[in-house]
């Protein structure tokens, strides 16, 4: 009797330890998908001056083909025109651009995730034959708050992006049930390129607080801000969670940055969550460097994703050699006149345009590859030119 005691408590002492050795090694098997699931952290300012050493000078454009009023008909499948995407980015490469500012659009993953897919990464073969990585953008809080799918509106004439919509709109940024598709949208499409060195960065949110007083502001969502604030910084959190090997940033663009407790809640968010610190200045020289240097304390490279308003005295002639001074990567608005029309001035939502500006607010190329102004093709083709 005694040794069948015995043996029945040594079978069970053996299952004991059998079985937690067993939890030990699921234990062992679940913190590295844990630690995957928390994603990477925000990169030292060592990490982001070592990605930045490996860039050369960035000079590029936000880019919007001429075809396309938007977003949506850049991407969606009826009107993705890879023709006159190859053809553009053909005269950005001709005059030394290495890099464009792309926009995409969360309903165009919701739509058809796998399409969106495919056709972004031939969007990038064509960037990569040109020699241009591209800084691709999540979400944006500029112009219309009411996207929709299918074919989009024709422009108003002689009206400064009249057919631009927000990203996510009015209906999706107040409806929180719509986040996790959002969430989807978000790790689906940085997941699907966080490897990808056709990649240059992930702007995760434009502006997020531009209310659009001059143009939308009568139909924005009331209080605004405080919706896209935790959401930008939930995004920022998603982008991280599938390892990115590009840096993440959001540009700052309005405001006093000249010390920190002068930045507004969302700024600080903006500047702390980034990897790279990305800013817009649309005024001149002056104004232009007065920023970059109140931004240089932070220690991370500067890029600027939004420059180059003639109308508003920020010209490429006087903000371009700054940006070179101080090794800033600089990229205006618009490549090619066309249907979004931002050869027009803000102030058109407001005043009528009955013909061509004299002075382009933006943009560098006509229709036909011709400049607005060879003096500028050529300053930026010496510029970029120059070690």
């Amino acid at each position: 009797m005694k040794l069948l005691k015995t043996t029945i408590w040594a079978v069970a002492a053996c299952l004991m330890l059998q079985n937690c050795a067993k939890k030990a090694d699921e234990k062992k098997e679940e913190a590295p998908a844990q630690e995957q699931a928390a994603g990477r952290e925000i990169w030292t300012k060592e990490q982001a001056k070592e990605w930045y050493a490996k860039q050369g000078w960035l000079v590029g454009a936000d880019f919007l083909p001429s075809t396309a009023i938007n977003q949506l008909e850049m991407f969606q499948a009826e009107s993705f025109d890879t023709a006159t995407i190859d053809k553009e980015l053909g005269w950005a490469q001709n005059i030394g651009m290495n890099t464009m500012r792309v926009y995409l659009h969360d309903l165009l993953y919701q739509q058809d995730s796998a399409g969106f897919i495919k056709r972004l990464d031939t969007f990038l073969d064509i960037t990569k034959k040109h020699n241009i990585k591209p800084v691709l953008v999540l979400f944006d809080s500029c112009w219309d708050p009411f996207p929709k799918l299918g074919k989009q509106r024709d422009p108003k004439p002689g009206v400064h992006n009249s057919g631009w919509v927000q990203n996510p709109g009015f209906d999706a940024l107040k409806d929180s049930t719509q986040y996790p598709r959002l969430e989807r949208y978000v790790k689906g499409t940085v997941a699907a390129f966080a490897n990808d060195d056709r990649v240059l960065m992930w702007d995760i949110w434009n502006e997020p607080d531009n209310t659009n007083n001059s143009s939308y502001g009568k139909v924005e969502l009331p209080k605004k801000v405080d919706y896209v604030l935790p959401l930008m910084v939930k995004s920022f959190e998603w982008a991280r969670s599938v390892n990115p090997s590009q840096p993440l940033s959001s540009g700052v663009w309005a405001g006093d940055w000249s010390a920190p407790e002068k930045l507004k809640p969302i700024e600080k968010a903006q500047i702390e969550e980034s990897d790279v610190i990305t800013f817009h200045n649309y005024e001149n020289a002056q104004e232009f460097e007065k920023r970059i240097k109140w931004l240089e304390p932070y220690g991370r490279p500067l890029i600027c994703t939004e420059y180059m308003s003639r109308g508003n005295g920020s010209f490429f002639e006087t903000s371009l050699p700054v940006a070179k001074k101080y090794n800033v990567g600089a990229i205006n608005w618009g490549l090619v006149d066309g249907k979004s029309q931002t050869i027009y001035p803000w102030d058109s939502w407001k005043k009528t345009y009955t013909k061509e500006p004299d002075l382009w607010f933006h943009d560098i190329f006509r229709k036909d590859g011709t400049p607005y102004k060879q003096a500028e093709v050529d300053l930026i083709k010496k510029l970029t030119a120059a070690k």
